[in-house]
C-alpha cells in the first residue's frame, strides 16, 4: 500500500557503506548520507491482484466489450420498441382510420342509392336513379376495401356482414320493386306503403350504421391508447437506456480508474519521488498484468540504483581517505625530499673537504718521501690520488642528477642554437685535442625550457660523440631537426663511433651502466641517463636508433610551442658548463 513504511534496518549514515541486498529503512527524501534502500525486492502489501492475467490492454479491452455489450442491447431494445410501435402506429393509421373511412364511404353510398330511389319513385325521373348507380359501384368497392381492412377484426367484420346483409335485403324488398314500379307510371295508394317500409327498412340499415361506427370509434380509440401507451413505455425505456449507459460509463470509468489509473499514477509518484533523490522510496507491483511487470522492473533498477549508490557512497569514503593518505604521504614526499636534498648539499660539500685532504696529503708524502718510496709505494700513493679524484667527480655527478627538476622549473623560450653554441664551446678542448668536426644545422628551433639543461643534454651528447670515436678516422657529429607528429620537435646527434649494439639501447640510460672498463673510456656511467632525466622533464622521449650503421644516431623530442603559449623571454638563465658531467 502506498505510503507504508519498509523496514529492515537500520539507516545509512555517512562512513557506512551500503552493499548488495542490505536492507534500509524508507524514510522520506535522501539526502546527504541517508538511507538507501539498496536492492530490497519490491512486495506488495496489497495481496494478489483480483484478475491477475488482466492487462492495461485488457482493462481496455474488457471496457471496450462491456461498452459493445450495452450498445447491443440498447440497440436491440430500441429496435424492438421501434417495431413494435411501428406495428401499432400501422393498425392506427392503416387499419382502423381507412377502416373508418371506408365505412363512411359505404353508408355515404347507401344513403345516396336510397335517396336516388325514392327520388325517382315520386317524380318518375330517370336522372334521379344516377345516385342510386353511382352510390352501387361506390358501395361496391367500399365493402371489398372495408373488408380487406378489418377481416382480422370479429366484431368489425360482423358489423360489416349485417350491413351488407340489410342492405342487400333492402335492395332486393323495396329498392328494386320500387324501381321497376315506377317505371310503369306513377305509384297508386297501395304501393306508396311500400316506399314507407322501404324508408323503415332503411332506418334499420341506419341503426346499423350508427353500431359500426361506434365499434369503428372505440376500436380507434384503443389504438389510440395503445399507441400513448406504447409511447409512454418507450420514453421510459430510452430513459432507462440512458441511465443505464450513465452507469455503465461511471462503473467503466471507476473500474479502470481504481484498476489502471490509481496504480498508474502511483507508479508515477512513486517513480518522481526516486527521481528526486528518495531512493528508499519501494515502489510496489500493482494493477494490471503489464503495470505490474513495469512497476518490478522499475523496482528492480531502483534497487541497483540504490546498491550503486551505497557502493558510490562507500568507495567515496575510501577516496577521501585515500586522499587523505596521498596528500599526507605527498606531504611526508617532500618533506623526505627536501630533507634528501639537503642532505646531498650537506654530504657533497663534507666529503668534498676529506677528499681534498686525502688527495693532497697523498700528494705531499710522495713530495716528501718520495726519494724513500720504492715503485709499488709511489703506485699505491697514485691509486689513492686517483680514487679520490674518481670519487670527487662522481659526487658532482650524483649532485648533478639530482638537482635536475628539482631547482626550480625554469622554462622560458630558448633558441637552440644558443644553449648548443655553449656546449659547444664546454668541449672546445675535446674537439681540438680529437680534431672532431661538428655539423650543426643551419637554424634551430625555439622551444620552452631551462636553457642550463638543455646545454647539459647538448653538451653530454657531443660528449660521448667524441669520446666514443672509432680509433682509425677523426669523428664527426652531425646535428639534425625536424618536426615530429604530436606536436613535437625530433633532434637528432649522429657520429661515426663506435656504435652502441641494439641489445643494449635501453640499457645505456640507465644510471651507472658502462659497456666498457675504466681503462678504455674514463667516465661515471651518468651522462646519458642524465640527457634521458632532461629531455623527459621537458615532456619528450630520447632513443637511440638501432637501425643505425656507422657509428650512433641518438634521437630526443621536445615538445614545439604553440602559437598561443606564453612565453618568458625576459627572463634569463645563466649557461654556465661548470659541474657538467660527461
Amino acid at each position: 500500500m502506498e505510503g507504508s513504511p519498509v523496514t529492515g534496518g537500520s539507516p545509512v549514515t555517512r562512513g557506512s557503506p551500503v552493499t548488495r541486498g542490505s536492507p534500509v529503512t524508507e524514510a522520506g527524501p535522501e539526502t546527504e548520507g541517508g538511507p538507501v534502500n539498496a536492492g530490497r525486492p519490491a512486495q506488495a502489501s496489497a495481496g494478489r491482484p483480483r484478475f491477475p492475467l488482466l492487462t492495461v490492454q485488457g482493462w481496455f479491452a474488457l471496457a471496450s466489450a462491456l461498452i459493445v455489450v450495452l450498445v447491443v442491447a440498447g440497440a436491440v431494445v430500441i429496435t424492438v420498441l421501434l417495431a413494435h410501435g411501428r406495428q401499432v402506429s400501422t393498425e392506427l393509421t392503416g387499419s382502423v382510420l381507412p377502416a373508418q373511412a371506408q365505412a363512411y364511404r359505404l353508408q355515404g353510398a347507401l344513403v345516396d342509392e336510397e335517396t336516388g330511389v325514392r327520388g325517382y319513385v315520386i317524380t318518375s325521373q330517370a336522372s334521379f336513379l344516377q345516385p342510386y348507380t353511382s352510390g352501387r359501384a361506390v358501395e361496391t368497392a367500399a365493402a371489398a376495401r372495408l373488408h380487406a381492412l378489418i377481416s382480422r377484426q370479429p366484431v368489425l367484420a360482423a358489423d360489416l356482414g349485417k350491413i351488407q346483409r340489410a342492405a342487400a335485403s333492402w335492395r332486393s324488398n323495396y329498392a328494386v320493386p320500387l324501381i321497376n314500379l315506377a317505371r310503369q307510371g306513377p305509384l297508386g295508394s297501395k304501393d306508396a306503403g311500400l316506399l314507407d317500409q322501404s324508408k323503415t327498412a332503411f332506418d334499420h340499415l341506419r341503426a346499423l350504421f350508427a353500431t359500426q361506427n361506434a365499434h369503428l370509434a372505440a376500436q380507434a380509440a384503443r389504438d389510440d391508447a395503445r399507441l400513448n401507451d406504447f409511447r409512454s413505455v418507450q420514453d421510459w425505456v430510452y430513459v432507462t437506456i440512458l441511465v443505464i449507459f450513465l452507469l455503465a460509463a461511471g462503473a467503466v470509468s471507476l473500474v479502470l480508474h481504481n484498476a489502471v489509473v490509481r496504480p498508474l499514477d502511483r507508479l508515477g509518484a512513486r517513480a518522481r519521488r526516486v527521481a528526486a533523490g528518495d531512493f528508499g522510496t519501494v515502489i510496489e507491483p500493482a494493477g494490471p498484468a503489464d503495470l505490474r511487470a513495469v512497476a518490478a522492473d522499475v523496482e528492480a533498477m531502483r534497487s541497483e540504483l540504490a546498491a550503486a549508490l551505497g557502493d558510490a557512497r562507500a568507495a567515496r569514503e575510501v577516496a577521501l581517505r585515500q586522499a587523505a593518505d596521498l596528500d599526507a604521504y605527498a606531504a611526508e614526499l617532500s618533506r623526505s625530499n627536501s630533507e634528501l636534498e639537503q642532505f646531498a648539499y650537506v654530504a657533497s660539500h663534507d666529503l668534498q673537504e676529506p677528499l681534498r685532504k686525502v688527495a693532497s696529503f697523498c700528494q705531499l708524502l710522495e713530495k716528501r718521501y718520495g726519494d724513500q718510496l720504492d715503485d709499488r709505494g709511489h703506485q699505491y700513493i697514485e691509486f689513492a690520488v686517483d680514487g679520490a679524484k674518481r670519487l670527487q667527480v662522481l659526487i658532482n655527478d650524483l649532485l648533478t642528477f639530482s638537482r635536475v627538476g628539482r631547482t626550480g622549473d625554469v622554462r622560458v623560450r630558448v633558441p637552440l642554437g644558443k644553449p648548443l653554441a655553449t656546449a659547444i664551446a664546454a668541449v672546445g678542448t675535446a674537439i681540438e685535442e680529437s680534431g672532431a668536426a661538428i655539423d650543426p644545422p643551419g637554424q634551430l628551433p625555439e622551444v620552452m625550457g631551462d636553457p642550463t639543461l638543455l646545454a647539459m643534454l647538448w653538451q653530454n651528447l657531443i660528449a660521448n660523440a667524441i669520446k666514443f670515436r672509432a680509433p682509425d678516422r677523426p669523428p664527426v657529429v652531425r646535428i639534425t631537426a625536424a618536426e615530429a607528429p604530436a606536436g613535437k620537435w625530433q633532434f637528432c646527434v649522429i657520429d661515426n663511433g663506435i656504435g652502441i649494439a641494439p641489445e643494449f639501447a635501453e640499457k645505456v640510460f640507465v644510471i651507472f651502466q658502462r659497456l666498457h672498463g675504466r681503462e678504455s673510456y674514463p667516465g661515471t656511467g651518468i651522462g646519458l641517463a642524465l640527457c634521458k632525466r632532461i629531455v623527459e622533464h621537458h615532456g619528450g622521449e630520447i632513443t637511440i636508433d638501432t637501425g643505425y650503421a656507422g657509428g650512433t644516431r641518438i634521437c630526443f623530442t621536445l615538445p614545439r610551442i604553440e602559437p598561443d603559449q606564453p612565453g618568458h623571454a625576459d627572463e634569463k638563465s645563466s649557461l654556465s658548463a661548470e659541474g657538467i658531467p660527461a
